[in-house]
Protein backbone atom coordinates (compact mmCIF):
# COMPACT_ATOMS: atom_id res chain seq x y z
CA UNK A 1 0.00 0.00 0.00
CA UNK A 2 1.29 3.45 -0.87
CA UNK A 3 1.86 6.11 1.75
CA UNK A 4 -1.48 7.90 2.10
CA UNK A 5 -1.71 11.57 1.20
CA UNK A 6 -2.63 12.72 4.70
CA UNK A 7 0.60 11.35 6.17
CA UNK A 8 2.44 14.18 4.40
CA UNK A 9 0.80 16.63 6.78
CA UNK A 10 0.60 14.91 10.16
CA UNK A 11 2.61 12.90 12.63
CA UNK A 12 0.58 10.34 14.56
CA UNK A 13 1.50 8.87 17.94
CA UNK A 14 -0.13 5.52 18.74
CA UNK A 15 -0.57 3.76 22.06
CA UNK A 16 0.50 0.17 22.76
CA UNK A 17 -2.72 -1.13 21.17
CA UNK A 18 -2.24 0.85 17.95
CA UNK A 19 -4.92 3.42 18.75
CA UNK A 20 -4.49 7.15 18.18
CA UNK A 21 -2.86 8.81 21.18
CA UNK A 22 -1.75 12.13 19.72
CA UNK A 23 -1.57 13.93 16.40
CA UNK A 24 0.69 16.79 15.35
CA UNK A 25 -0.11 18.77 12.19
CA UNK A 26 2.74 19.77 9.93
CA UNK A 27 1.63 21.74 6.88
CA UNK A 28 3.22 24.55 4.87
CA UNK A 29 2.10 28.15 5.24
CA UNK A 30 0.77 27.93 1.69
CA UNK A 31 -1.33 24.78 2.25
CA UNK A 32 -4.37 24.71 -0.03
CA UNK A 33 -6.46 21.54 -0.23
CA UNK A 34 -7.30 21.96 -3.92
CA UNK A 35 -3.68 22.26 -4.99
CA UNK A 36 -1.87 20.16 -2.41
CA UNK A 37 -4.31 17.25 -2.23
CA UNK A 38 -6.57 17.11 -5.31
CA UNK A 39 -4.08 18.34 -7.90
CA UNK A 40 -1.29 16.29 -6.33
CA UNK A 41 -3.38 13.11 -6.48
CA UNK A 42 -4.33 13.96 -10.07
CA UNK A 43 -0.62 13.86 -10.93
CA UNK A 44 0.42 10.83 -8.88
CA UNK A 45 -2.77 8.74 -9.26
CA UNK A 46 -4.73 10.25 -12.16
CA UNK A 47 -7.04 7.27 -12.64
CA UNK A 48 -7.87 6.73 -8.99
CA UNK A 49 -11.61 7.12 -8.35
CA UNK A 50 -12.56 10.17 -6.33
CA UNK A 51 -16.35 9.91 -6.51
CA UNK A 52 -19.12 7.59 -7.67
CA UNK A 53 -22.14 9.79 -8.31
CA UNK A 54 -25.76 8.83 -8.92
CA UNK A 55 -28.46 11.17 -10.18
CA UNK A 56 -31.93 11.01 -8.67
CA UNK A 57 -32.83 8.77 -11.64
CA UNK A 58 -29.87 6.47 -10.85
CA UNK A 59 -27.74 7.75 -13.76
CA UNK A 60 -24.14 6.93 -12.79
CA UNK A 61 -21.01 9.03 -13.27
CA UNK A 62 -17.52 8.22 -12.06
CA UNK A 63 -14.99 10.99 -11.45
CA UNK A 64 -11.26 10.40 -11.00
CA UNK A 65 -8.89 12.77 -9.24
CA UNK A 66 -7.68 13.83 -12.67
CA UNK A 67 -11.29 14.73 -13.54
CA UNK A 68 -11.69 16.72 -10.35
CA UNK A 69 -8.49 18.63 -11.04
CA UNK A 70 -9.43 19.38 -14.65
CA UNK A 71 -13.00 20.48 -13.98
CA UNK A 72 -12.03 22.58 -11.00
CA UNK A 73 -9.45 24.34 -13.18
CA UNK A 74 -12.16 25.06 -15.73
CA UNK A 75 -14.51 26.31 -13.05
CA UNK A 76 -11.76 28.50 -11.56
CA UNK A 77 -11.09 30.08 -14.95
CA UNK A 78 -14.79 30.69 -15.50
CA UNK A 79 -15.23 32.28 -12.07
CA UNK A 80 -12.15 34.43 -12.71
CA UNK A 81 -13.67 35.62 -16.01
CA UNK A 82 -16.60 36.96 -13.96
CA UNK A 83 -14.25 38.94 -11.74
CA UNK A 84 -14.32 36.55 -8.81
CA UNK A 85 -11.03 36.43 -6.94
CA UNK A 86 -9.38 36.24 -3.54
CA UNK A 87 -11.72 36.95 -0.67
CA UNK A 88 -14.91 37.06 -2.74
CA UNK A 89 -17.86 35.13 -1.31
CA UNK A 90 -19.74 32.67 -3.52
CA UNK A 91 -22.81 30.85 -2.24
CA UNK A 92 -23.32 27.27 -3.43
CA UNK A 93 -26.89 25.94 -3.35
CA UNK A 94 -26.24 22.65 -5.11
CA UNK A 95 -27.88 19.84 -3.12
CA UNK A 96 -25.75 16.81 -4.07
CA UNK A 97 -25.01 17.86 -7.67
CA UNK A 98 -21.48 16.96 -8.75
CA UNK A 99 -20.82 20.59 -9.72
CA UNK A 100 -20.52 21.32 -5.99
CA UNK A 101 -17.12 19.59 -5.91
CA UNK A 102 -15.90 21.47 -9.01
CA UNK A 103 -16.96 24.79 -7.46
CA UNK A 104 -15.45 24.11 -4.06
CA UNK A 105 -12.04 23.25 -5.49
CA UNK A 106 -12.20 26.17 -7.94
CA UNK A 107 -12.95 28.67 -5.19
CA UNK A 108 -10.14 27.27 -3.04
CA UNK A 109 -7.75 27.71 -5.96
CA UNK A 110 -8.83 31.33 -6.43
CA UNK A 111 -8.53 32.10 -2.74
CA UNK A 112 -12.24 32.93 -2.78
CA UNK A 113 -14.62 31.89 0.01
CA UNK A 114 -17.25 29.20 -0.51
CA UNK A 115 -20.57 29.61 1.32
CA UNK A 116 -22.53 26.31 1.03
CA UNK A 117 -26.26 26.57 1.72
CA UNK A 118 -29.37 24.43 1.67
CA UNK A 119 -31.99 24.61 -1.07
CA UNK A 120 -34.71 24.98 1.57
CA UNK A 121 -34.04 28.69 2.15
CA UNK A 122 -36.76 31.27 1.57
CA UNK A 123 -36.37 34.90 0.48
CA UNK A 124 -35.98 36.17 4.06
CA UNK A 125 -33.26 33.57 4.76
CA UNK A 126 -31.42 34.35 1.55
CA UNK A 127 -31.51 38.14 1.93
CA UNK A 128 -30.04 37.82 5.43
CA UNK A 129 -27.28 35.46 4.25
CA UNK A 130 -26.41 37.32 1.04
CA UNK A 131 -26.02 40.61 2.89
CA UNK A 132 -24.41 39.27 6.05
CA UNK A 133 -21.68 37.43 4.11
CA UNK A 134 -21.33 40.00 1.29
CA UNK A 135 -22.07 37.32 -1.29
CA UNK A 136 -20.94 38.31 -4.80
CA UNK A 137 -22.25 35.30 -6.74
CA UNK A 138 -24.58 32.35 -6.23
CA UNK A 139 -24.43 28.99 -8.01
CA UNK A 140 -27.80 27.32 -7.77
CA UNK A 141 -29.76 24.20 -8.63
CA UNK A 142 -32.32 24.49 -11.45
CA UNK A 143 -35.20 23.85 -9.03
CA UNK A 144 -37.84 26.50 -9.71
CA UNK A 145 -38.50 26.90 -6.00
CA UNK A 146 -35.06 27.91 -4.75
CA UNK A 147 -34.09 29.85 -7.92
CA UNK A 148 -37.35 31.78 -7.63
CA UNK A 149 -36.53 32.66 -4.01
CA UNK A 150 -33.09 33.89 -5.13
CA UNK A 151 -34.76 36.05 -7.80
CA UNK A 152 -37.04 37.56 -5.17
CA UNK A 153 -33.96 38.46 -3.11
CA UNK A 154 -31.96 40.29 -5.77
CA UNK A 155 -33.33 43.81 -5.31
CA UNK A 156 -32.55 43.65 -1.58
CA UNK A 157 -28.97 42.44 -2.10
CA UNK A 158 -26.85 45.08 -3.90
CA UNK A 159 -23.59 43.13 -3.56
CA UNK A 160 -24.96 40.07 -5.40
CA UNK A 161 -23.62 40.46 -8.95
CA UNK A 162 -23.93 37.01 -10.56
CA UNK A 163 -26.57 34.27 -10.61
CA UNK A 164 -25.32 31.00 -12.08
CA UNK A 165 -27.52 27.98 -12.79
CA UNK A 166 -26.44 24.35 -13.27
CA UNK A 167 -28.18 21.62 -15.28
CA UNK A 168 -30.39 24.02 -17.21
CA UNK A 169 -31.22 27.61 -18.10
CA UNK A 170 -33.19 30.41 -16.49
CA UNK A 171 -33.94 33.98 -17.52
CA UNK A 172 -31.50 36.41 -15.97
CA UNK A 173 -29.07 33.65 -15.00
CA UNK A 174 -25.76 32.55 -16.53
CA UNK A 175 -25.36 28.89 -17.45
CA UNK A 176 -22.54 27.60 -15.24
CA UNK A 177 -22.06 24.35 -17.18
CA UNK A 178 -21.63 26.15 -20.52
CA UNK A 179 -19.29 28.72 -19.05
CA UNK A 180 -17.16 26.07 -17.35
CA UNK A 181 -16.99 23.85 -20.43
CA UNK A 182 -15.71 26.71 -22.61
CA UNK A 183 -13.02 27.67 -20.10
CA UNK A 184 -9.43 26.44 -20.26
CA UNK A 185 -8.44 23.37 -18.23
CA UNK A 186 -5.07 24.95 -17.44
CA UNK A 187 -4.85 27.02 -14.29
CA UNK A 188 -1.64 28.31 -12.73
CA UNK A 189 -1.41 28.14 -8.95
CA UNK A 190 -2.28 31.37 -7.22
CA UNK A 191 -0.71 32.23 -3.87
CA UNK A 192 -2.87 31.60 -0.81
CA UNK A 193 -2.05 31.26 2.88
CA UNK A 194 -3.35 28.58 5.20
CA UNK A 195 -4.52 31.28 7.62
CA UNK A 196 -6.74 32.98 5.03
CA UNK A 197 -10.52 32.41 4.94
CA UNK A 198 -11.66 29.52 2.77
CA UNK A 199 -15.17 28.57 3.83
CA UNK A 200 -18.18 30.02 5.63
CA UNK A 201 -21.29 28.30 6.98
CA UNK A 202 -24.36 29.73 8.59
CA UNK A 203 -24.90 27.79 11.79
CA UNK A 204 -28.24 26.10 12.25
CA UNK A 205 -28.76 27.43 15.73
CA UNK A 206 -32.05 26.80 17.52
CA UNK A 207 -32.24 30.40 18.77
CA UNK A 208 -31.75 33.77 17.09
CA UNK A 209 -30.38 34.50 13.64
CA UNK A 210 -27.83 32.02 12.24
CA UNK A 211 -24.24 32.98 12.94
CA UNK A 212 -21.76 33.20 10.06
CA UNK A 213 -18.97 30.76 10.93
CA UNK A 214 -15.66 31.46 9.15
CA UNK A 215 -12.98 28.81 8.57
CA UNK A 216 -9.50 29.08 7.09
CA UNK A 217 -7.59 26.44 5.10
CA UNK A 218 -6.63 24.49 8.24
CA UNK A 219 -10.26 23.34 8.40
CA UNK A 220 -9.68 20.93 5.50
CA UNK A 221 -6.61 19.35 7.05
CA UNK A 222 -8.36 19.26 10.42
CA UNK A 223 -10.61 16.51 9.08
CA UNK A 224 -7.86 13.89 8.90
CA UNK A 225 -9.00 12.34 12.18
CA UNK A 226 -12.62 12.50 10.99
CA UNK A 227 -11.90 10.19 8.07
CA UNK A 228 -8.95 8.06 9.12
CA UNK A 229 -9.84 7.40 12.76
CA UNK A 230 -13.61 7.89 13.01
CA UNK A 231 -15.20 7.07 9.65
CA UNK A 232 -12.37 4.55 9.28
CA UNK A 233 -12.33 4.91 5.50
CA UNK A 234 -10.02 2.76 3.42
CA UNK A 235 -7.85 3.62 0.44
CA UNK A 236 -9.65 0.99 -1.65
CA UNK A 237 -13.06 1.50 -0.06
CA UNK A 238 -16.23 3.42 -0.83
CA UNK A 239 -17.66 5.80 1.77
CA UNK A 240 -21.17 7.23 2.03
CA UNK A 241 -22.00 10.21 4.18
CA UNK A 242 -25.60 10.98 3.44
CA UNK A 243 -25.66 14.75 4.04
CA UNK A 244 -26.80 17.39 1.56
CA UNK A 245 -23.93 19.71 0.55
CA UNK A 246 -25.68 22.65 2.19
CA UNK A 247 -24.57 21.38 5.60
CA UNK A 248 -21.12 21.18 7.15
CA UNK A 249 -21.43 17.42 7.61
CA UNK A 250 -21.13 17.03 3.83
CA UNK A 251 -17.50 18.16 3.76
CA UNK A 252 -16.82 16.07 6.87
CA UNK A 253 -17.61 12.91 4.91
CA UNK A 254 -17.84 13.77 1.23
CA UNK A 255 -14.68 15.79 0.73
CA UNK A 256 -11.75 16.81 2.89
CA UNK A 257 -10.90 13.92 5.17
CA UNK A 258 -12.01 11.28 2.68
CA UNK A 259 -9.75 12.53 -0.10
CA UNK A 260 -6.85 13.14 2.29
CA UNK A 261 -7.21 9.43 3.09
CA UNK A 262 -7.56 8.70 -0.66
CA UNK A 263 -10.91 6.98 -0.41
CA UNK A 264 -13.67 7.21 -3.00
CA UNK A 265 -16.89 8.91 -1.89
CA UNK A 266 -20.35 7.75 -2.92
CA UNK A 267 -22.93 10.45 -3.64
CA UNK A 268 -26.60 9.83 -4.40
CA UNK A 269 -28.35 13.01 -5.56
CA UNK A 270 -31.83 12.08 -4.33
CA UNK A 271 -34.63 14.58 -3.77
CA UNK A 272 -36.31 13.01 -0.75
CA UNK A 273 -35.03 10.47 1.73
CA UNK A 274 -36.77 7.09 1.53
CA UNK A 275 -35.15 4.24 3.47
CA UNK A 276 -36.23 1.59 0.96
CA UNK A 277 -34.53 3.64 -1.79
CA UNK A 278 -31.19 3.95 0.05
CA UNK A 279 -30.85 0.51 1.62
CA UNK A 280 -30.39 -1.53 -1.62
CA UNK A 281 -27.46 0.71 -2.65
CA UNK A 282 -25.11 -0.66 0.02
CA UNK A 283 -24.90 -4.07 -1.62
CA UNK A 284 -25.15 -2.86 -5.21
CA UNK A 285 -22.15 -0.53 -4.87
CA UNK A 286 -20.28 -2.44 -2.16
CA UNK A 287 -20.29 0.54 0.22
CA UNK A 288 -17.87 -0.14 3.07
CA UNK A 289 -18.29 2.76 5.48
CA UNK A 290 -21.34 4.86 6.25
CA UNK A 291 -22.30 7.92 8.28
CA UNK A 292 -25.74 9.43 8.88
CA UNK A 293 -27.61 11.38 11.57
CA UNK A 294 -29.75 9.57 14.18
CA UNK A 295 -32.95 10.61 12.40
CA UNK A 296 -32.07 8.53 9.35
CA UNK A 297 -31.02 5.53 11.41
CA UNK A 298 -34.38 5.79 13.19
CA UNK A 299 -36.11 5.48 9.82
CA UNK A 300 -33.85 2.57 8.84
CA UNK A 301 -34.67 0.53 11.93
CA UNK A 302 -38.40 0.99 11.30
CA UNK A 303 -37.87 -1.00 8.07
CA UNK A 304 -37.61 -4.77 7.85
CA UNK A 305 -33.83 -4.77 7.55
CA UNK A 306 -33.76 -8.53 6.95
CA UNK A 307 -34.95 -7.79 3.39
CA UNK A 308 -31.72 -5.94 2.57
CA UNK A 309 -28.16 -7.19 2.14
CA UNK A 310 -25.99 -4.96 4.30
CA UNK A 311 -23.04 -7.35 4.40
CA UNK A 312 -20.70 -4.95 2.56
CA UNK A 313 -20.83 -2.52 5.48
CA UNK A 314 -17.80 -2.75 7.75
CA UNK A 315 -18.12 0.40 9.86
CA UNK A 316 -20.93 2.81 10.73
CA UNK A 317 -20.77 6.23 12.36
CA UNK A 318 -23.44 8.63 13.56
CA UNK A 319 -23.51 12.37 14.29
CA UNK A 320 -25.67 15.47 14.09
CA UNK A 321 -27.69 14.83 17.25
CA UNK A 322 -27.07 12.79 20.36
CA UNK A 323 -27.53 9.04 19.82
CA UNK A 324 -30.41 7.36 21.61
CA UNK A 325 -29.26 3.97 22.99
CA UNK A 326 -32.39 2.34 21.56
CA UNK A 327 -31.27 3.22 18.02
CA UNK A 328 -27.81 1.80 18.76
CA UNK A 329 -29.30 -1.43 20.06
CA UNK A 330 -31.68 -2.03 17.17
CA UNK A 331 -29.05 -1.27 14.49
CA UNK A 332 -26.59 -3.61 16.20
CA UNK A 333 -29.19 -6.37 16.43
CA UNK A 334 -29.96 -6.03 12.73
CA UNK A 335 -26.40 -5.65 11.37
CA UNK A 336 -23.91 -6.67 14.06
CA UNK A 337 -22.30 -3.22 13.66
CA UNK A 338 -21.72 -0.85 16.56
CA UNK A 339 -22.65 2.74 15.81
CA UNK A 340 -19.62 4.92 16.58
CA UNK A 341 -20.95 8.29 17.69
CA UNK A 342 -19.12 11.56 17.09
CA UNK A 343 -19.68 15.15 18.17
CA UNK A 344 -18.69 18.40 16.55
CA UNK A 345 -20.15 21.72 15.54
CA UNK A 346 -20.23 24.01 12.53
CA UNK A 347 -17.42 25.80 14.39
CA UNK A 348 -15.22 22.69 14.71
CA UNK A 349 -14.24 19.48 13.03
CA UNK A 350 -14.78 16.24 14.95
CA UNK A 351 -14.21 17.16 18.61
CA UNK A 352 -15.35 14.13 20.62
CA UNK A 353 -15.88 10.64 19.22
CA UNK A 354 -15.68 6.91 19.53
CA UNK A 355 -12.51 6.50 17.49
CA UNK A 356 -10.99 3.37 16.01
CA UNK A 357 -10.13 0.85 18.71
CA UNK A 358 -12.52 2.26 21.32
CA UNK A 359 -15.34 0.21 22.78
CA UNK A 360 -18.43 2.43 22.49
CA UNK A 361 -20.78 2.93 25.39
CA UNK A 362 -24.24 3.27 23.80
CA UNK A 363 -25.41 6.85 24.26
CA UNK A 364 -21.92 8.24 24.97
CA UNK A 365 -20.24 10.71 22.62
CA UNK A 366 -16.90 8.99 23.25
CA UNK A 367 -13.61 10.68 24.15
CA UNK A 368 -11.83 13.81 22.85
CA UNK A 369 -10.21 13.83 19.43
CA UNK A 370 -6.49 14.23 20.28
CA UNK A 371 -6.17 17.27 17.99
CA UNK A 372 -8.25 19.23 20.51
CA UNK A 373 -7.88 19.68 24.27
CA UNK A 374 -11.52 19.13 25.21
CA UNK A 375 -12.78 19.48 28.77
CA UNK A 376 -15.98 19.92 30.77
CA UNK A 377 -16.01 23.14 32.80
CA UNK A 378 -18.31 24.58 35.45
CA UNK A 379 -19.65 28.15 35.49
CA UNK A 380 -16.30 29.38 36.84
CA UNK A 381 -14.27 27.67 34.08
CA UNK A 382 -13.05 25.03 36.55
CA UNK A 383 -12.87 21.34 35.52
CA UNK A 384 -15.93 19.34 36.55
CA UNK A 385 -15.61 16.19 38.62
CA UNK A 386 -16.77 12.88 37.19
CA UNK A 387 -20.56 12.85 36.98
CA UNK A 388 -20.89 16.63 37.27
CA UNK A 389 -22.65 18.42 34.41
CA UNK A 390 -20.73 21.27 32.77
CA UNK A 391 -20.04 22.94 29.45
CA UNK A 392 -17.94 21.29 26.75
CA UNK A 393 -15.00 23.60 26.07
CA UNK A 394 -11.86 23.54 23.92
CA UNK A 395 -8.57 24.91 25.26
CA UNK A 396 -7.20 27.67 23.00
CA UNK A 397 -4.70 29.11 25.47
CA UNK A 398 -1.82 28.10 23.19
CA UNK A 399 -3.59 29.12 19.98
CA UNK A 400 -6.44 27.74 17.94
CA UNK A 401 -5.93 24.13 16.82
CA UNK A 402 -6.30 23.12 13.16
CA UNK A 403 -9.98 22.80 12.35
CA UNK A 404 -11.35 25.32 14.85
CA UNK A 405 -13.12 28.28 13.27
CA UNK A 406 -11.56 31.73 12.90
CA UNK A 407 -14.56 33.44 14.50
CA UNK A 408 -17.99 34.71 13.53
CA UNK A 409 -17.66 36.82 10.39
CA UNK A 410 -17.72 40.54 11.16
CA UNK A 411 -19.09 39.91 14.65
CA UNK A 412 -16.48 40.51 17.32
CA UNK A 413 -19.09 40.57 20.10
CA UNK A 414 -20.45 37.09 19.36
CA UNK A 415 -16.92 35.74 18.84
CA UNK A 416 -15.79 37.16 22.18
CA UNK A 417 -18.85 35.64 23.86
CA UNK A 418 -17.65 32.12 23.03
CA UNK A 419 -13.86 32.61 22.90
CA UNK A 420 -12.59 33.95 26.19
CA UNK A 421 -10.38 33.10 29.15
CA UNK A 422 -8.36 30.65 27.08
CA UNK A 423 -11.31 28.50 25.97
CA UNK A 424 -13.80 28.12 23.15
CA UNK A 425 -17.17 27.61 24.83
CA UNK A 426 -19.36 25.31 22.74
CA UNK A 427 -22.64 25.98 24.54
CA UNK A 428 -23.21 22.21 24.80
CA UNK A 429 -23.50 20.52 28.18
CA UNK A 430 -22.15 17.09 29.12
CA UNK A 431 -20.67 15.07 31.95
CA UNK A 432 -17.66 12.79 32.13
CA UNK A 433 -17.74 9.29 33.58
CA UNK A 434 -14.90 7.63 35.47
CA UNK A 435 -13.47 6.22 32.21
CA UNK A 436 -13.29 9.62 30.51
CA UNK A 437 -16.31 9.12 28.23
CA UNK A 438 -18.46 12.18 27.49
CA UNK A 439 -22.25 11.98 27.92
CA UNK A 440 -24.37 14.63 26.22
CA UNK A 441 -26.96 16.53 28.27
CA UNK A 442 -28.18 19.35 26.01
CA UNK A 443 -27.60 22.96 25.06
CA UNK A 444 -26.96 25.36 27.94
CA UNK A 445 -30.35 27.01 27.45
CA UNK A 446 -32.15 23.62 27.27
CA UNK A 447 -31.37 22.56 30.86
CA UNK A 448 -34.44 22.14 33.06
CA UNK A 449 -34.20 23.32 36.68
CA UNK A 450 -36.89 21.64 38.76
CA UNK A 451 -37.06 21.62 42.58
CA UNK A 452 -33.30 22.14 42.77
CA UNK A 453 -32.50 19.43 40.22
CA UNK A 454 -30.73 20.17 36.92
CA UNK A 455 -32.25 17.91 34.30
CA UNK A 456 -30.93 17.43 30.77
CA UNK A 457 -33.57 16.75 28.09
CA UNK A 458 -31.59 14.16 26.16
CA UNK A 459 -31.58 11.51 28.90
CA UNK A 460 -35.38 11.61 29.17
CA UNK A 461 -35.81 11.67 25.39
CA UNK A 462 -33.69 8.52 25.16
CA UNK A 463 -35.96 6.74 27.61
CA UNK A 464 -39.08 7.94 25.79
CA UNK A 465 -37.69 6.61 22.49
CA UNK A 466 -37.72 3.10 23.95
CA UNK A 467 -41.51 3.18 24.24
CA UNK A 468 -43.04 1.66 21.09
CA UNK A 469 -45.60 4.47 20.72
CA UNK A 470 -42.94 7.21 20.38
CA UNK A 471 -41.71 8.12 16.90
CA UNK A 472 -40.14 11.47 17.84
CA UNK A 473 -40.07 13.53 21.00
CA UNK A 474 -38.73 16.70 22.55
CA UNK A 475 -38.34 17.37 26.27
CA UNK A 476 -38.50 20.94 27.59
CA UNK A 477 -39.13 22.75 30.85
CA UNK A 478 -42.55 24.22 31.57
CA UNK A 479 -43.13 26.93 34.22
CA UNK A 480 -44.44 25.70 37.57
CA UNK A 481 -45.27 27.90 40.59
CA UNK A 482 -43.97 25.37 43.11
CA UNK A 483 -41.08 23.56 41.39
CA UNK A 484 -39.90 26.43 39.21
CA UNK A 485 -40.07 24.16 36.18
CA UNK A 486 -41.47 20.73 35.45
CA UNK A 487 -40.53 18.32 32.70
CA UNK A 488 -42.73 18.44 29.63
CA UNK A 489 -42.59 15.93 26.75
CA UNK A 490 -43.93 16.77 23.30
CA UNK A 491 -44.43 13.50 21.43
CA UNK A 492 -45.11 12.49 17.84
CA UNK A 493 -46.76 9.08 17.92
CA UNK A 494 -45.79 6.12 15.76
CA UNK A 495 -48.29 4.59 13.35
CA UNK A 496 -51.07 2.68 15.05
CA UNK A 497 -51.20 4.82 18.20
CA UNK A 498 -53.72 7.53 19.06
CA UNK A 499 -53.52 10.20 21.78
CA UNK A 500 -55.28 9.43 25.04
CA UNK A 501 -55.03 10.07 28.77
CA UNK A 502 -54.39 6.36 29.26
CA UNK A 503 -51.41 6.49 26.90
CA UNK A 504 -50.03 9.52 28.75
CA UNK A 505 -50.13 7.63 32.05
CA UNK A 506 -48.56 4.57 30.45
CA UNK A 507 -45.67 6.64 29.09
CA UNK A 508 -45.18 8.44 32.42
CA UNK A 509 -45.02 5.16 34.33
CA UNK A 510 -42.63 3.77 31.70
CA UNK A 511 -40.21 6.65 32.28
CA UNK A 512 -40.48 6.37 36.08
CA UNK A 513 -39.34 2.76 35.90
CA UNK A 514 -36.27 3.52 33.77
CA UNK A 515 -34.88 6.70 35.28
CA UNK A 516 -35.03 8.74 38.49
CA UNK A 517 -38.68 9.50 39.38
CA UNK A 518 -38.13 13.27 39.52
CA UNK A 519 -37.28 13.22 35.79
CA UNK A 520 -40.55 11.84 34.49
CA UNK A 521 -42.62 14.20 32.27
CA UNK A 522 -45.42 15.65 34.37
CA UNK A 523 -46.85 17.19 31.21
CA UNK A 524 -47.25 15.29 27.93
CA UNK A 525 -48.45 16.89 24.71
CA UNK A 526 -49.08 14.91 21.53
CA UNK A 527 -48.25 16.66 18.26
CA UNK A 528 -48.36 15.86 14.55
CA UNK A 529 -44.78 17.09 14.15
CA UNK A 530 -42.06 19.01 15.96
CA UNK A 531 -40.79 22.50 15.05
CA UNK A 532 -37.33 22.18 13.52
CA UNK A 533 -34.57 24.27 12.05
CA UNK A 534 -33.85 24.03 8.35
CA UNK A 535 -31.18 21.43 9.18
CA UNK A 536 -33.70 19.29 11.06
CA UNK A 537 -32.72 20.12 14.65
CA UNK A 538 -35.61 20.40 17.08
CA UNK A 539 -36.42 23.99 18.06
CA UNK A 540 -37.06 23.58 21.77
CA UNK A 541 -37.32 27.35 22.09
CA UNK A 542 -40.49 27.29 19.98
CA UNK A 543 -41.91 24.46 22.08
CA UNK A 544 -41.16 26.36 25.29
CA UNK A 545 -43.15 29.31 23.95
Amino acid sequence: MSELMYKNFVKETLDEKGNLKDIIFDYPESFNFAYDVVDSLAKSKPNKKAMVWLSKDKEEKIFTFEDMSKYSNKAANYFASLGIGKGDKVMLILKRHYQFWFCMMALHKLGAVAVPATNQLMKKDLVYRFNKAHVKAVVCTPDDYVAMEVDKSVESCPELKHRLIVNGNRDGWKNFDDGMEKASSHFDRRPTKVTEPMLMYFSSGTTGYPKCVQHNHTYAIGHIVTAAWWHLVKEDGLHLTISDTGWGKAVWGKLYGAWLAETCVFTYDFDRFHPDDILPLFKKYNIKTFCAPPTMYRFFIKEDLSKYDLSSLEYCTIAGEALNPEVYKQWYNATGLKLMEGFGQTETTLAVANLKGMEPKPGSMGKPNPQYKVCVLDANDKPCAAGEVGEICIDISNGKPAGLFMGYFEDEEQTAAVMHDGYYHTGDMAWLDEDGYFWYVGRTDDLIKSSGYRIGPFEIESVLMEHPSVLECAVTGAPDPIRGQVVKATIVLAKGYTPSEELKKEIQNFVKKLTAPYKYPRIIDFANDLPKTISGKIKRKDIRK
